[in-house]
């Protein structure tokens, strides 16, 4: 038997083999000798089957196995010519040629393995940032903002126009086509003006109005509000019984006491280097997501030499073709079923794309595996159950869900993304 290996590039393969015939034959013969041993034949005891009757009645399944014996051969020969072991291998084999004649059987067969990336010196990749600063009236506005939410609606003293943030307290009546309809009626009722708790355009129509005037909003009750409600126009007769606004906060050592329980020593001191903390936290994360995160991707991409199994990439246009039929019409997607050319076409416009992606995910992979960044399926989980309560969703149903879909690795990549990207960026400030 011929075998020839050729590495393409630290990811791609390919072996090329001729193989006797006789080889195929001598396999053949083999496993059908190893059959009738064990085989059961109506007329023969067990093990006892003559090999011509075992070949008569299993012969195109013994020729198939004998060819994929030589074929393994091919494989393992292959893989040991370039001292390629296993567990570096990606997908399976792609077998791209099999000319069989009388005398032999002439083979080409792909093979991935996980590319090698010398990722150097990542930090000279890192762009040059500043880390935000926070201004003291920042911090007192946060401070005031957070005792605000706790802080008692008192009545305003001097009559005016209402405005965005403030609460009415209003008495209302709705009716469609003159009639008034279930549900439609409240009265003392506290409506955060700015909070869109209400039906779209209600609390607008508010803006402006004054204690204890009366008025007539109108709007129109969206398409998904309710089998009997929705998309019809209604009138609600308002009128405001009185203006709220939150008590005016102080800041002090007992407000700071307050907003920091369990803490032994709170005062407006400490309560400000936290929130100033937390403050910095959230403008250093922003930084991080808006801007520098894709730049330190796209520059990674760019700069770091990746080579791309052939089929990985094949994988990912699929995915993108797959994804872009799903927004086009049924005789869009019947039109490229019928014209492999356009079809081949638009698979050709998604390439580039498609190698940016699997570039990120192999070098993603290696800083991973060079910064030993781990994301156990616990902290998946756990941010899975976060997210959905955040959502007012049953978490467990939603993890369910994502692992019933097979959503659970791209979530974990992309953590493990996120992870690797903050810490190249934060090795930058310290």
């Amino acid at each position: 038997m011929e075998i020839k290996s050729t590495r393409i590039d630290s990811a791609n393969v390919e072996i090329t083999a001729t193989i006797p015939m006789d080889e195929v034959n001598a396999n053949f013969e083999k496993i059908a000798k190893e059959l009738s041993k064990t085989t059961t034949i109506q007329g023969f005891r067990k093990g006892k089957v003559p090999v011509a009757i075992v070949k008569k009645q299993y012969g195109q399944k013994l020729v198939e196995d004998a060819e994929a014996e030589a074929l393994r051969k091919v494989f393992s020969q292959g893989l040991a010519e370039l001292n390629i072991s296993n567990d570096s291998l990606m997908g399976e084999p792609n077998i791209t040629k099999f000319d069989k004649t009388d005398n032999s059987i002439e083979v080409v067969v792909k093979v991935a393995t996980r590319p090698t990336i010398e990722l150097g010196d990542l930090t000279k990749l890192v762009p040059d940032f500043k880390k935000p600063t926070v201004s003291d009236n920042d911090v007192t506005a946060r401070i005031k903002q957070l005792a605000e939410q706790t802080a008692p609606l008192v009545d305003i003293k001097r009559n005016r126009k209402m405005k965005d943030g403030d609460t009415a307290v209003i008495d209302f009546e709705g009716s469609i086509d003159g009639v008034l309809f279930d549900g439609g009626a409240g009265k003392g009722h506290a409506l955060l003006l700015g909070s869109n708790s209400f039906i779209p355009g209600f609390e607008d129509q508010l803006i402006g109005v004054k204690r204890d005037e009366e008025v007539v909003i109108k709007v129109t009750f969206p398409e998904n509000y309710g089998e009997d409600l929705a998309g019809k126009d209604a009138e609600f007769k308002v009128k405001v019984t009185q203006i709220q606004v939150k008590e005016e906060v102080e800041i002090t050592d007992e407000l700071a006491k307050t907003m920091m329980p369990g803490e032994d020593n709170a005062s407006v001191e400490t309560l400000t280097k936290e929130v100033k903390a937390q403050l910095e936290y959230e403008a250093l994360g922003k930084l991080y997501n808006e801007d520098l995160k894709p730049k330190l991707l796209e520059t990674l991409i760019t700069d770091l030499s990746v080579d791309i199994p052939e089929f990985v990439l094949e994988q990912e246009i699929d995915m993108a073709l797959n994804k872009k039929a799903g927004t086009m019409s049924d005789e869009e997607v019947q039109e490229l079923r019928d014209n492999k050319d356009k079809l081949d076409t638009l698979r050709e416009t998604l390439r580039d794309e498609a190698m940016k992606s699997v570039r990120a995910t192999f070098i993603i992979d290696a800083i991973a595996k060079e910064k030993a960044v781990k994301i156990e399926e616990q902290e998946v989980m756990q941010t899975v159950y976060r997210e959905a309560m955040q959502m007012g969703q049953d978490p467990q149903k939603a993890y369910e869900h994502y692992k019933d879909s097979g959503y659970l690795p791209a979530i974990q990549m992309s953590m493990v993304e996120d992870r690797v990207l903050s810490g190249l960026l934060n090795d930058k400030i310290a």
